[in-house]
């Protein structure tokens, strides 16, 4: 098997709470300390989505301020955010809440935001208890609309929906992927498209710390895994000696698998992450081994394998050792099953299946190995898991041409994240640092 041939077949990747939750809301007096007892809600309905009502907020800018945190609030897709209403608004200063309206208009919370000079104030009216129960100050960095000053919002909003539903939100996240060559990089609602790493690029992979990119570049020797410091700098972990892609870091930051190929297979191997001589982990036999994926303790590992035949998921101990098929009793019907990655929570690994001679996203629960289809328009491929392990990124030809779609795997609802036509091999960050 020549060289050609095993980037072809290996690289496929690389080219190409619930029911009953409760409202917690909790005292809160600043950003950085949010004391008081937390208290809980029933959301009502077994399942509903407590109804979140955002106000309209005053001053220049005041209207992407609301926009920004209503959409950061929906694409939680844990609460239900209510129309802008004409006759709720801000309280005048020292007045209470209109409650008993916000109450007849659905709302079981109120998001009240002030523009105070460089600073956001944000307020979190309960309004079956009629009281303020949040009230935090976040500083605006200028200008106006600005990648930083969006990013402040997003991560107003992930607090909201922490006190709202007990779960920190996303929306302060990121996704890397490729497009035309190079690594770029977006924000999880859409914004900020930019390249940040690579000139012949593939299979981006986000550091532990969220400061770093892993990647492979395609060279006349072969292909390299380098690593792109968000910060600035860059530096060759692995040297383009023969096929190496599809990075995936180690939980601890320590250490990074990938897939080194010579015309007699492939297999993973780890190495450094400052660089330095890696150490096989799987055996390949003469089958391509590639995609790594760590469990989120570091102890076990998924891959892709041809092993038996056809490519498919395995996983195994992080040495490579007890290796057994993750989908092996599945009736799903799929011919091929590739490019796994691990869920931030352990419980599940979502992966590509091709089902009548398209592929198709499917998650596999680890408990029980139930697996389940979770795109079903165009094609769909290489899952990446956002840090609330409910939501996943996705390469759809859905629109019509490949562009990243966003997919709520509780009730299969999807967005559109990119307007890149051909974007692919998506990454999504973890929680990144302020």
């Amino acid at each position: 098997m020549t060289l050609v041939s095993i980037l072809r077949r290996t690289t496929r990747r690389c080219l190409a709470a619930g029911a009953g939750a409760l409202l917690a809301l909790g005292g809160a007096v600043g950003a950085q300390e949010r004391p008081g007892v937390r208290v809980g809600l029933l959301y009502g309905e077994r399942d509903a989505k407590p109804g979140i009502l955002v106000l309209p907020v005053a001053g220049a800018g005041g209207d992407s301020v609301r926009a920004i945190l209503a959409r950061d609030l929906d694409f939680g897709d844990r609460v239900a955010v209510l129309p802008a209403s004409a006759t709720l608004g801000a309280p005048a200063a020292g007045a209470a809440l209109n409650y008993a309206l916000a109450a007849r208009l659905g709302a079981r919370g109120v998001v009240q935001a002030t523009l105070r000079g460089a600073q956001l104030e944000v307020v979190l009216h309960d309004v079956a208890q009629r009281k303020v129960v949040d009230r935090t100050a976040y500083p605006l960095p200028a200008p106006a609309n600005g990648a930083a000053w969006r990013r402040a919002l997003h991560v107003a909003s992930d607090a909201l929906e922490e006190v709202i539903t007990g779960t920190k939100g996303i929306a302060a996240t990121r996704v890397a992927f490729v497009h035309e060559g190079r690594i770029w990089a977006i924000d999880s609602d859409g914004a900020n498209a930019a390249p940040v790493a690579g000139t012949r690029a593939v299979s981006p992979a986000w550091s532990p710390a969220g400061d770093a990119l892993a990647y492979a570049e395609l060279e006349a020797a072969g292909s390299s895994i380098r690593v792109a410091d968000l910060r600035g700098g860059s530096r060759v972990v692995v040297p383009p000696q023969g096929l190496n892609v599809s990075p995936a870091w180690a939980p601890d930051g320590r250490g990074i698998a990938y897939a080194h190929g010579m015309d007699l297979g492939t297999d993973l191997w780890l190495a450094p992450a400052g660089g330095g001589r890696g150490v096989r982990i799987a055996l390949g036999r003469g089958s391509d081994n590639t995609s790594p994926t760590f469990s989120p303790d570091g102890q076990r590992i998924a891959f892709t394998s041809g092993r038996a035949g056809k490519p498919d998921v395995y996983i195994a101990d992080a040495d490579g050792t007890n290796v057994d098929a993750l989908a092996a009793l599945s009736r799903d019907g799929a011919d091929y099953r590739a490019s796994p990655d691990w869920s931030p929570d352990g419980r599940a690994i979502a992966f590509q299946a091709r089902l009548d001679g398209r592929f198709q996203v499917m998650v596999a629960t680890l408990r029980d190995r139930a697996v389940t289809q979770l795109t079903r328009e165009g094609v769909n491929e290489d899952p990446s898991w956002a840090p609330d392990a409910r939501h996943v990124v996705v390469a759809s030809t859905r629109s019509g041409q490949r562009q990243l779609w966003v997919v709520d795997t509780e009730s299969g609802r999807a967005r559109q994240l990119t307007r890149l036509a051909g974007a692919r091999l998506p990454a999504w960050s973890p929680r990144l640092p302020r």
